[in-house]
């Protein structure tokens, strides 16, 4: 008896504690959503005390821009009519440098702030120098000449007059650091004389000169402290809540964020909207699908098709128009008016008639197609590779002899790719917080559950093993007495007398 109550005893503990557990792990399965979307919002909004703040201020991510020009191979042939042929020389690799200055939190639960970039060339990393010689389009010349086509002949007449005599001509032969950063030369201090802030650097001319050691504006989101429903988007860009440069309201609307941070709690059906100082614009991408990155579960989104379609392709897109073919950007309303463009490297998702007017241009998607790849949980990017290329525009203008007889064509100038990924610490960081330890408590309640469900088990599988003991043992006991009863009934038969008339069969000897 002693044997069987302590066996009782433990069955019975180990149910009250399996019925303990599987109550925890009840209370977890209603507590830990909670629990997760709490630790999310408090370390992704913009806080000081939030772990993502410091992140957020001054990226950790080292990020590179690399460069990639389209030599012209034969800039005589094009000013007698011929088709361009290109070379692509590259990449010229630069590490990139953000932090946020002059920060400033709003009573309307937005946070201000101007964002410094600067950069520095990596020669490890490149494959070529800043000093080597590249032959592009002369974009001052060319540009002003297509600006001035529907001039008085007398002023293009001027123009050239004015061109020759500063030994100015279609095509430049000018060294990488020139084209990216600014140079000098007698054009450029001409137009700054009578046009002073047509350049970012006053009296300098170059393709990136505007992005140097540079401020992109200001800008003013909300920080999701007092309501996380719109958390990271952009309330105001420059004092604006919509630019001016284009044709339609939506297309001139400041949508999304900043470009660096999204909402939390993404599923499949989100888009990824920013606003892009450079591209002047808002830019929106698709989920693609879903990816691991060093461990962590994330969401790959990428452009769609339409993203620079015109707007007979795409009618939302009228309002970015005059356009081209399709698949390229006019970005002249953003660029004083120079005929430039915007679009995938190569012309890659744009209209086949643009990469076939020009020798040597490859469009590949593997190559050429922009991707982020966001955690959906924190909506944090790990991983991106934005690629853009910048086109000219040109033409031979009557009037203007440095056009000579060049056919109309998009001429690629060169194409960029700014990359980069988490790593090292910040990647810890971000692991253990907010991968490791929600997962850990997500998993944490379906395990409670299992052992509280187990543990459970022992007292009902003690109590039918019991059962089955008592029915055996009184089953058991039944039967030995019927037998006992028989034996007796049997021998009784035996010492009794037979009965009158009965025969008794003799024993055969």
């Amino acid at each position: 008896m002693g044997g069987r109550s302590r066996a009782h005893w433990v069955a019975t503990g180990l149910g009250v504690l399996g019925l303990l557990l599987a109550a925890l792990g009840a209370v977890m399965m209603v507590m830990v959503p909670s629990l997760i979307k709490q630790q999310v919002l408090k370390n992704v909004r913009i806080d000081p005390n939030s772990l993502s703040f410091s992140m957020w201020k001054e990226i950790p991510v080292p990020f590179y821009l690399s460069v990639y020009f389209f030599h012209v191979s034969n800039p005589d042939e094009i000013l007698k009519g011929e088709k361009p042929q290109v070379e692509e020389r590259g990449p010229y690799v630069y590490r990139e440098f953000r932090h946020k200055t002059n920060i400033t939190f709003n009573p309307n639960d937005t946070v201000s702030f101007v964002e410094f970039r600067s950069f520095q060339f990596q020669p490890d990393k490149s494959k070529g120098s800043e000093n080597d010689y590249i032959v592009l389009p002369n974009v001052l010349v060319l540009g002003a000449a297509v600006m001035m086509e529907n001039q008085p002949m007398s002023l293009k007449l001027f123009l050239t007059l004015a061109l020759t005599t500063m030994g100015q001509r279609a095509f430049m032969n000018r060294t990488v650091g020139e084209i990216m950063w600014g140079y000098e030369d007698p054009f450029v201090n001409l137009i700054s004389k009578y046009y002073p802030d047509m350049f970012p650097i006053k009296g300098k001319f170059g393709l990136f000169a505007g992005m140097n050691n540079s401020y992109s504006g200001v800008f003013t989101v909300f920080t999701g402290v007092q309501n996380f429903s719109r958390i990271h988007l952009v309330d105001k860009w420059n004092g604006l809540t919509k630019v001016n440069y284009w044709r339609s309201d939506q297309c001139n609307m400041i949508n999304g964020t900043s470009g660096q941070m999204w909402a939390p709690f993404m599923t499949p059906k989100y888009s990824l909207e920013f606003y892009s100082p450079d591209a002047c614009r808002s830019m929106k991408l698709v989920y693609h699908e879903s990816r691991v990155f060093e461990g962590i579960p994330t969401y790959r989104f990428v452009a769609p098709k339409t993203l620079f379609a015109n707007g007979s392709v795409y009618p939302p897109n009228e309002g970015f128009c005059p356009c081209l073919e399709s698949g390229i950007q006019n970005v002249s309303s953003c660029r004083s008016g120079a005929p430039l463009f915007l679009s995938h490297p190569h012309f890659y998702n744009a209209d086949p008639t643009l990469s076939e007017a020009v020798l040597g241009l490859r469009p590949d998607p593997k190559e050429h197609s922009l991707f982020l790849d966001v955690h959906p949980v924190t909506g944090i990017p790990m991983n991106c590779s934005v690629k853009l290329q910048l086109s000219l525009y040109m033409k031979s203008v009557k009037g203007i002899g440095q056009t000579g007889k060049i056919q109309p064509v998009v001429l690629p100038l060169l194409w960029f790719g700014q990359s980069g990924a988490m790593q090292g610490e910040p990647l810890h960081t971000f692991y253990t917080q907010l991968v490791l330890m929600p997962t850990v408590l997500h998993y944490a309640q379906y395990v409670l559950l299992a052992l509280g469900g187990l543990l459970l088990l022992v007292p009902v599988i003690f109590l039918i093993r019991s059962q089955e003991k008592c029915y055996l043992f009184w089953s058991g006991s039944k039967k030995g007495s019927q037998d006992k009863e028989a034996i007796q009934a049997y021998s009784e038969s035996l010492m009794s007398p037979a009965a009158k008339g009965t025969v008794l069969q003799e024993a055969k000897l």
